[in-house]
């Protein structure tokens, strides 16, 4: 009976060993990305934007980047747009930075953001009076050279 019980024991020491997971530390070289700060690659990866209801419906464009690395992004306006309590932008850069920045809520009311003269991407969402929010534009912002 006591080695039933003691056997007992041990798989259970076992299996919480098991579930715990690994308990070493890592070291780092100084190079590379940290747990909790994503790669600025990380940041370039687009997602699926929300779909707004057809009577809240409203529509931002992000332009063509320009010559100076500059990213245009106008708000359109749309069926919803009274609803529209924030328009807001934000940029994330093939360095790494993050750039963020509000629309005004009237038709062609605009922001330029500073982009680099690489692919950057930007996200814009929209929140309204009721406070949902849809994020309207996912889109990589590529460097034109001519």
């Amino acid at each position: 009976m006591h080695d039933k019980k003691t056997i007992a024991v041990i798989v259970l020491i076992l299996v919480a060993i098991l579930l715990a997971g690994c308990t070493g530390t890592q070291s780092s070289s100084g190079s590379g990305t940290y747990a909790g700060s994503p790669s600025a690659e990380s940041n370039l990866i687009i997602s699926p934007t929300d779909v707004m209801p057809d009577n809240n419906a409203v529509s931002v464009t992000v332009q063509q980047k320009v010559y100076d690395g500059t990213i245009p992004v106008v708000f359109d306006g749309g069926k919803g747009q009274n609803l529209v309590k924030s328009v807001d932008v934000t940029l994330y850069t093939s360095d790494g930075r993050v750039i963020t920045a509000s629309i005004g809520t009237n038709k062609d009311d605009s922001v330029t953001l500073q982009g680099t003269k690489q692919t950057d991407r930007v996200v814009v969402t929209v929140s309204e009076m009721n406070g949902q929010t849809y994020k309207v534009a996912d889109v990589l912002s590529p460097y034109r050279q001519h």
